[in-house]
């Protein structure tokens, strides 16, 4: 059994790395600890759209997350689906659309805004997970050019932008194929001139290896899910999300696995984590951001496993544990959406 003070020296060290790492430059940027507001904060307000992110602005996060799809005519509209959602979407007669939601691909933007998304299915489930989400009838899916015409308002110079690709390699029919995504992702990001702001994630890593490959300035986040009915990644094989790459290669190691394929940050399902593997990551040069997690006993461990930064839905309560834990909060911009 160690002794006392080898066991204190041993934390320290890793506390000590784990700072280091938390606190270096990615593609410029100086990344303290990430206060990332999980679809602009669904718990609170409805999700991926301008009041989300503005209230999400003005309380004070360090990073907007967010996902992304392109509709027939090219555009980039900021929504967690592929396709319309039924338990959020709602035609002009107020009735929510029947599932499965057409896909985004096939739907022009004029066609899309004709969609109401401010208020969950009452009887759904989704509804149930978040009760105390604030309705606001009327609200339309927002553009990418949008959200970050909204940041512009707000005067915040330091927020960045988490951009998810939302691609299915088992439905590459609902979407465009990934090299047409990022074409088309990149060069809105680029033309908004805020590249040096965003980082890209994906559960699709052959996405993330486009990125590397067209904007490598750009950090690429690599999503993981392990367990639950639908992983995407598992520690003996490739998947089909994976773009070839295998954790067998790598002795079974996520966190070597996504180093060998030019990632910057791992992002895995919190459940998955622990603090040996934040461990891992770190020595290998890797920030940590899990998701999604809303629990303050939740955050406060992760917090204490020593990863870089959280992803939540209640970025408020977020704010509070990490306060708590002596971390230094970002400052609100009050805008309005």
């Amino acid at each position: 059994m160690p002794s006392r003070t080898t066991t204190i020296l041993t934390v320290l060290s890793v506390l000590t790395a784990g700072q280091a790492i938390a606190g270096k430059a990615i593609a410029g940027q100086t990344m303290g600890f990430d206060i990332e507001a999980h679809r602009g904060g669904r718990a609170l307000l409805p999700e991926n759209t301008l009041p989300a992110f503005a209230n999400a602005l003005s309380m004070g996060v360090d990073t907007l997350e967010l996902d992304v799809g392109v509709t027939a005519d090219g555009e980039i509209v900021v929504s967690h689906e592929r396709g319309l959602n039924p338990d959020l979407a709602r035609d002009a007669g107020g009735a929510y659309i029947a599932p499965p939601g057409t896909p985004f691909l096939k739907l022009r933007l004029d066609e899309i805004r004709a969609y109401d998304v401010g208020q969950i299915r009452p009887d759904s489930a989704y509804a149930k997970q978040f009760p105390d989400q604030r309705a606001l009838p009327g609200t339309r899916i927002p553009t990418l050019s949008e959200l970050f015409a909204l940041v512009r308002k707000s005067g915040n110079t330091n927020v960045r932008f988490n951009i998810e690709t939302k691609i299915d390699p088992n439905r590459p029919d609902e979407t465009l194929d990934p090299q047409g995504f990022v074409s088309k992702l990149l060069g809105r990001i680029e033309a908004e001139r805020f590249s040096d702001r965003v980082m890209v994630q994906s559960f699709d890593w052959q996405t993330l290896q486009l990125v590397q490959q067209q904007a490598p300035k750009i950090p690429t986040v690599y999503l993981t899910l392990q367990r639950g009915s639908a992983p995407t990644i598992a520690l003996d094989k490739a998947t089909s999300w994976t773009a070839g790459f295998s954790p067998a290669d790598h002795g079974g190691s996520l966190p070597r696995t996504i180093k060998s394929a030019g990632g910057a940050i791992w992002s895995p399902y919190f459940g998955d984590v622990t603090a040996t593997l934040v461990s891992e990551a770190h020595a290998l040069g890797l920030r940590v951001v899990v998701w999604t997690v809303n629990k303050r006993d939740d955050m406060a461990r992760m917090i204490e496993f020593g990863v870089d930064g959280i992803i939540s839905d209640r970025p408020d309560l977020l704010r509070e544990v990490a306060g708590e834990k002596g971390i230094a909060l970002p400052a609100g911009t009050p805008v309005a959406p």
